[in-house]
């Protein structure tokens, strides 16, 4: 007999030995091996469900991230704006204030040329009839150099007076 083919014995003793390390397989450690693939098995899709859940967290975390973002933009335009108005105003302020001020020295440098100016040609009046008296007086005394030359002028004049 040769070692290849088998006898009937050694098949019957080798199906018993491969059923009952099957049956004790499917007793004792089949179970637990199936325990151990399901509890695996479960503990992936927890890993996937968690993920997926970590994944819409970030989803909105950045989308609030994106939003809190507007929001300073639009904050930190309407404060520029608000700025760049306040100064426009303020320059407006002072503007205005530099302008009625300005007004009011000019105003006043006017008033003072006129008083000045007013004084002046009241001053230059004064002088001029002072001195038109005195030329006067010099060329009539100069005409009339004797008294009854005088006296008839003046008699003269008087006539005239009441005639007017």
């Amino acid at each position: 007999m040769g070692l290849v083919t088998p006898e009937l014995g050694t098949f019957i003793w080798m199906f018993i030995a491969f059923a009952s390390v099957f049956f004790l397989l499917k007793k004792f450690a089949w179970p637990s091996i199936v325990d151990a693939i399901e509890e695996r098995n479960d503990s992936i899709k927890e890993a996937l469900l968690s993920a997926e859940s970590a994944k819409e967290e970030m989803a909105k975390l950045q989308a609030n991230n994106e939003r809190i973002l507007q929001e300073a933009r639009k904050e930190r335009e309407g404060m520029l704006k608000e700025a760049k108005e306040l100064g426009a105003t303020l320059v407006s302020e002072a503007k205005q204030k530099a302008t009625l001020e300005a007004d009011k020295v000019i105003e006043s440098a006017r008033i003072n040329i006129e008083s000045e100016k007013s004084a002046a040609l009241g001053e230059i009046k004064a002088q001029v009839a002072l001195l038109s008296v005195e030329i006067a007086e010099k060329i009539l005394r100069q005409q009339f150099a004797d008294d009854q030359q005088q006296k008839d002028y003046f008699k003269k004049l008087m006539d005239e007076v009441k005639l007017n």
